[in-house]
């Protein structure tokens, strides 16, 4: 068995890759992601992109590990999802169903879970990591001594959903009120610019020199340290990783950090390394491969 696949579900996309097995990318594709009718297309899209592509090369299942899979929600242990709302998925078996679908073997895992292991094992990361993700919400992957945390229910590491601010009136996605992701996401970070359409605008501008994009960006920081000191404080890690949409301001994101993380931190907790992420939107792809790797 010399072969694999990689898979990152999204809710517009699946991401496929082929990789040898010593975790070379050989390949990679998209097919879009059909949500309609509670998501009933999409292991069956999945595994027919699968089996067409090991077809039209030729490959034999003999020579396949299997198939590792990211899903954008809980995934329990078992690659069982009890409930994905961006797919219209309720109690989908995604290890039973794809491996029946395909006949090779199938492990599940979370997708941001699944970009932390793919940055841990080819990226920037190590075996006691946090991907942090910043682009219209906040995610969390949590890598301990190179596994992945899932929790009960796979549900750990929605760290965008602990509340910073017990006053904000606003409701967030979840239903909750002040939590991080309302404020340290590429949306709240345009919520608190007001005068900007994106997030690259208030970049571009504070670079430019306009002291209230200084200003506003400056803010940001500070209550992004202050979440990721707190996750800090809980996990240990030795490296944060930076990821999303956001983590495309570079340097000056990193920096950013730096001024504001001692103020947050526990000084047990305080030396960590901070790094972009560096495989993009490779990684879940590769951390999926990783999963069926072991």
């Amino acid at each position: 068995m010399r072969y694999g696949f990689g898979v990152d579900l999204g809710g517009t996309t699946v991401k496929l890759a082929f990789f040898t097995q010593s975790g070379e990318m050989l390949t990679k594709w998209e097919i879009p992601t059909v949500t309609e009718n509670n998501g009933q297309r999409i292991l069956p899209d999945i595994a027919a992109a699968v089996l067409g592509y090991l077809e039209k090369e030729n490959i034999a299942k003999s020579e396949v590990l299997g198939i590792g899979i990211g899903v954008p929600g809980p995934v329990d242990a078992n690659g069982f999802v009890p409930a994905c709302d961006n797919l219209g998925w309720r109690n989908v078996d995604v290890v039973e169903q794809l491996s029946s679908l395909t006949g090779l073997p199938v492990k599940a895992g979370n997708d941001a879970n699944m970009a932390a292991l793919g940055e841990c094992w080819k990226g920037s990361g190590c075996d006691n990591m946090v991907l942090v993700t910043l682009g219209t919400g906040v995610g969390g992957g949590i890598i301990i001594n190179g596994k992945p945390l899932v929790g009960r229910n796979g549900a750990a590491g929605e760290i965008g959903h602990l509340v910073m601010n017990r006053e904000e009136t606003l409701v967030c996605g979840c239903g909750k009120k002040g939590c991080a992701e309302q404020y340290c996401s590429a949306t709240g970070l345009v919520r608190m610019a007001k005068d900007y359409k994106t997030a690259k605008d208030v970049f571009d501008a504070a670079n430019a020199g306009d002291e209230k994009a200084q200003a506003v960006l400056e803010q940001y920081y500070a209550l992004l340290s202050e979440l990721i000191a707190n996750v800090c404080i809980v996990l240990n890690p030795e490296k944060v990783v930076i990821g999303g949409g956001v983590s495309k301001a570079g340097q000056p994101l990193l920096d950013g950090i730096a001024r504001h993380f001692a103020k947050y931190i526990y000084h047990s907790s305080k030396n960590v390394e901070f790094a972009l992420a560096s495989l993009g939107n490779d990684a879940g792809a590769y951390g999926a491969f990783k999963l069926l790797l072991g």
